[in-house]
């Protein structure tokens, strides 16, 4: 195969794989049930000039005939009046137009068997065509439930091209918010230790580091003058008298004798409740 014919099959095959792309099956059987239908039309209008011209000679026919019967009769006037010429002229007449008729005849017959013909494929071809629209009325509904079930089904899958290109900018979108999720990290990251300068203070690491270490020697200090202070506020209540730990010893007394005289309390209590109990019963 040489370049140019390579060339073209390839060309040819392009184009007719954008033409499948392109084309659309339920514009196509429209398409072609049109052109039937025009073929059709066409089949009729061949009938209908046929049957013109059968009718064109069947009319010259029957001017024909008429001369055929008007010889005839000049050629019975001629006998009649003796006149013997004038009736083989008329016959020779009478004679021409019968040979006329016959081909007219002939003609006519022909028209009648194309038209017979053509009648029979015209209904072939219009009975076709009916077929024809019952499967593509059919097709047409099978072609567009086809397609409303795969666009759903890409809608579920998300495997249409427009939802691959919103799975795309998700993505997209899922990777830059990890990206400044990261450097935001990264940057506190770097704030807090120290690695990035004040730009409105003309303090430098070090000297930071000595003001963390002042601060804290000064918190540690006051710490120690709060536990000075109160180890000595323990030391003076601890030499005065404990006055309620003396009250609480009155009053462990007295519930030693409460103790005892309730013992007898609860006795009567037991026995009335158990009275109680018995009348319940």
């Amino acid at each position: 195969m040489g370049i140019l014919s390579r060339t073209s099959y390839v060309i040819r095959s392009k184009i007719n794989s954008i033409l499948n792309r392109a084309e659309d099956p339920t514009e196509t059987l429209d398409y072609s049930y049109e052109q039937m239908r025009d073929q059709l039309q066409q089949v009729k209008r061949g009938i209908a000039d046929l049957t013109t011209q059968k009718k064109r000679l069947e009319m010259q026919k029957r001017r024909l005939e008429e001369n055929v019967d008007k010889h005839n009769g000049q050629a019975r006037t001629a006998v009649q009046q003796g006149r013997e010429d004038l009736a083989r002229k008329a016959l020779e007449k009478k004679k021409t137009k019968m040979n006329q008729i016959e081909d007219l005849e002939r003609q006519i017959s022909e028209l009648q068997s194309q038209q017979d013909r053509l009648i029979e494929q015209k209904n072939e071809l219009q009975s076709r065509i009916e077929e024809f629209r019952t499967k593509k009325e059919t097709m047409k509904a099978r072609y567009e439930a086809a397609e409303a079930s795969t666009t759903v089904s890409e809608a579920m899958t998300a495997t249409g091209e427009e939802f691959e290109d919103v799975g795309r900018a998700i993505e997209r979108a899922e990777e830059r918010t990890q990206d400044m999720e990261a450097r935001s990290a990264a940057l506190d990251e770097l704030h807090q230790s120290g690695a990035f300068e004040d730009v409105l203070s003309d303090k430098d690491s070090i000297d930071r580091e000595l003001e963390e270490v002042a601060a804290g020697s000064g918190v540690d200090a006051e710490l120690e003058t709060l536990k000075a202070e109160m180890g000595e506020g323990e030391s003076e209540r601890a030499s005065e008298p404990d006055a309620e730990t003396e009250a609480e010893a009155d009053l462990d007394d007295d519930l030693d004798l409460d103790d005892l005289e309730g013992g007898a309390v609860d006795e009567d209590v037991e026995a009335e409740l158990a009275e109680l109990q018995e009348e319940e019963n």
